[in-house]
């Protein structure tokens, strides 16, 4: 029989190959604990989801008010008030003029890009205008809530982004927000230009805040804002002497895009009108809103402390003086520009100019970053004591749910 020693010897590596070859298995002894695997849900998700919550908890509260009221909740989403123009645009197109004794109310007052999406969800689902309008609204709500915390978490931390996004849902009139209006859509337009504003995505920005400026007359606001950060960017260019036309391309091609959307249909409705640079502004007037330095406001202000009459407009003045104290707070806290830019427009056009006073905080919806502090101040006393910053929330949410279903099922006063 041959001998098979010279065959196993032949297998066993040498020396010099056993070097490089690869280890064998470890010797048998203890071995550490194997490291768990986190798997742990990205904030912004915790973000939309505590937001979302809000926001159907209102509409359960807003829903059980309806029916106790004899009341159709779904007709009230979707039909109410200024809803009715923009489905109305959205099915026939533009040209409704209604007349009353001191007011006539022309449809051009309202911007086309609320009313587009409406017209292009119909066509693709059966749904009626006013579903379509809400689902609109749900949608960009639940984007624009992305958007803020994005910008929360950029400036104060994953904490402060996730507070921001859900305050926001917990505002006074945040029920605007399950509503088909527009200040869900500007909102996300406008979160999302800051934010590609404040990290450089000027085209983003530019064509982000062109379309806000076609969503509502405040989206003007939101190319301020773009054409301040695109400023600001090329001021430090010129300090770190690294002008050039690429460096410069970008930004000020976002300042060029950031009022095409806001301009051209003010344009538009002039020219319909017969007056291109005045026109609009007329059809403002008609509907009794117009800029006039707030001296409408001071005169209802007065009127509203010799007479309370109606608990919404005093609701609405405490809402502006306490925006305004909060707009003092956001420059205290040295924001960043575009944000100051964003919240300060929309409180000039606010303040400044006149109208239906009740309406006033729903036009503050969009001036998000005014909330900033106190979301900063909310994520250091949850860190301290969460029991406090819990029961706050809780407090907010209560008054946002009962006051919201109030606003749309019980008050009579337009939103």
């Amino acid at each position: 029989m041959r001998d098979v020693k010279p065959m196993l010897a032949s297998l066993v590596p040498s020396p010099s190959r056993r070097k490089t070859a690869a280890p064998g298995p470890a010797a048998p002894g203890p071995h550490p604990p194997a490291r768990p695997v986190r798997r742990t849900v990205p904030t912004v998700v915790t973000a939309l989801g505590l937001f979302l919550a809000a926001r159907f908890a209102g509409v359960l509260v807003l829903t059980l008010l309806a029916h106790s009221e004899g009341k159709d909740a779904t007709t009230l989403l979707g039909r109410t008030w200024d809803s009715l123009w923009y489905i109305g645009i959205a099915a026939d197109g533009y040209g409704e003029v209604r007349e009353y004794t001191r007011l006539v109310l022309n449809d051009l007052a309202f911007f086309p890009l609320y009313p587009w999406l409406i017209r292009g969800v119909t066509a693709v689902l059966p749904l009626s205008g006013g579903a379509a309008g809400v689902l609109v609204s749900w949608v960009a709500a639940g984007a624009a809530a992305c958007g803020i915390y994005r910008i929360g978490r950029r400036l104060h931390g994953r904490g402060a982004g996730v507070l921001l996004a859900v305050l926001w849902g917990l505002m006074p009139h945040s029920v605007v927000l399950s509503l088909a209006y527009t200040e869900p859509l500007l909102t996300a337009l406008a979160a999302w230009a800051l934010y590609a504003a404040m990290t450089g995505r000027w085209l983003w920005a530019g064509a982000l805040a062109c379309l806000a400026g076609l969503s509502r007359p405040s989206g003007a606001a939101v190319a301020a804002a773009v054409a301040a950060a695109a400023a600001l960017h090329v001021a430090a260019l010129v300090r770190e002497r690294r002008l050039s036309v690429h460096s410069l391309g970008k930004p000020l091609s976002a300042v060029a895009l950031a009022p095409l959307g806001w301009a051209g249909f003010v344009l538009w409705v002039g020219v319909r009108q017969g007056d291109p640079l005045g026109g609009y502004f007329e059809v403002q007037r008609k509907w009794g809103s117009a800029f006039d330095l707030g001296r409408g406001n001071l005169e209802f202000v007065g009127h509203l402390l010799r007479h309370p009459d109606k608990l919404v407009f005093t609701v609405a003045l405490v809402i502006v003086l306490l925006a305004l104290l909060l707009f003092g707070l956001l420059i205290a806290d040295r924001a960043p520009l575009p944000l100051v830019v964003h919240s300060g427009v929309l409180l000039l056009i606010t303040v400044g100019g006149s109208g239906y006073f009740a309406s006033k905080p729903r036009f503050l919806l969009p001036a998000f970053p005014l909330l900033l502090p106190l979301a900063a101040a909310l994520t250091r006393t949850a860190r301290a004591r969460p029991r406090h910053a819990t029961l706050v929330v809780a407090a907010l949410a209560g008054l946002s749910f009962a006051y919201g279903a109030y606003l749309v099922v019980m008050a009579t006063s337009p939103l």
